[in-house]
């Protein structure tokens, strides 16, 4: 289990003049959130903290940024971030307690407030942890992930900032907002080329240097392919993994535009080759086969993954020792 320092005593204590204070006859909407501020800041979306008023708890509230809050498509992806993230009921994604509008018309939702450290906080840190304790987020991270096919959603983006171990055992997969869903002939959305990653839109920070997703896409990612499907998050995971195992990413290169054709054509070095700890040769296996340029010959279900991670390669390990 990860140790983590507990959440601020104001999110998590429970008091009784919290949990007996009168509710108001008269419900009004508009009221029931206060004492906002600020987490994030995303590329067109504003994550913030408030005080739920009518439940006494602080929860976490998402809508899009001023500049975009009248845009018609980025409030329906809105719409449909949250209603995917509410209709995938599953230990590992975060609860959504309500979609709305604000006194302007803007569409909200809420979600619990999760307290802990992203995969990638734990990865910068990772003397710290120890193989067994990665593993373990990865493992759940899976289970999520093959839930999520099985109900007919591709996450998209899948990278350590997106995964967040909290202090009690929990692991959470967020941001559905990039998630690909399909009508019930197979078809996808009709805007569905827009909604994709815009390679030119990546961040670059410091001298030109890639942030974060391009290390994690899928090469038909990168392409825009338009038949993707749930392979890309196999890919995606397998990136990460690679990253457990050697403390490096799979695709090299300072600049964008190095990592974006590493991505396409480089074949990475086993985890072995480029790192002096002890790697178990199952979980080389499951992440170089998962990191194939080509969908089909990849693992073709998140099920297999799981399948193969729940089986013992820390004997591995143990032998390493004697």
């Amino acid at each position: 289990m990860l140790n983590f320092p507990e959440p601020p005593k104001e999110y998590s204590s429970v008091f009784l003049e919290e949990t007996d204070k009168p509710l108001p006859q008269k419900i009004d909407a508009n009221l029931r959130y206060a004492f906002f501020s600020t987490i994030a800041t995303g590329g067109k979306s504003l994550i913030k903290s408030c005080k739920d008023l009518h439940l006494s708890r602080f929860v976490c509230y998402k809508t899009l940024r001023p500049e975009f809050a009248d845009d018609e498509v980025e409030q329906q992806r809105l719409i449909r971030e949250a209603r995917v993230s509410a209709m995938l009921q599953h230990p590992n994604t975060i609860p959504t307690y309500e979609l709305g509008r604000d006194k302007k018309g803007n569409p909200y939702f809420t979600m619990k407030l999760v307290h802990g450290y992203t995969l990638r906080e734990i990865l910068d840190f990772r003397e710290r942890y120890d193989l067994t304790q990665m593993m373990e987020v990865i493992l759940q991270i899976a289970f999520c992930l093959a839930y999520a096919h099985k109900h007919g959603v591709a996450h998209r983006d899948i990278k350590p900032e997106n995964i967040v171990a909290g202090p009690y055992g929990e692991v959470l997969l967020l941001d559905w907002g990039l998630a690909k869903v399909w009508h019930p002939d197979g078809t996808g959305s009709e805007e569905e080329a827009s909604k994709a990653v815009e390679i030119a839109d990546i961040t670059l920070t410091g001298a030109g240097k890639a942030q974060g997703t391009p290390h994690y896409m899928s090469p038909e990612q990168i392409n825009q392919d338009p038949t993707i499907n749930h392979r890309t998050d196999i890919y995606s995971l397998g990136a990460i993994m690679y990253e457990v195992l050697s403390g490096k990413t799979p695709a090299k290169g300072e600049k964008l535009h190095h990592v974006i054709e590493s991505v396409l054509n480089d074949t990475p070095d086993k985890p072995s080759a480029i790192t002096s700890a002890r790697v178990p040769s199952l979980l080389e296996e499951i992440t170089m086969r998962s990191l194939e340029k080509e969908p089909a010959d990849r693992f073709q279900s998140m099920d297999d993954v799981v399948r193969l991670l729940q089986q013992d390669w820390k004997s591995d390990l143990v032998r390493s020792i004697y």
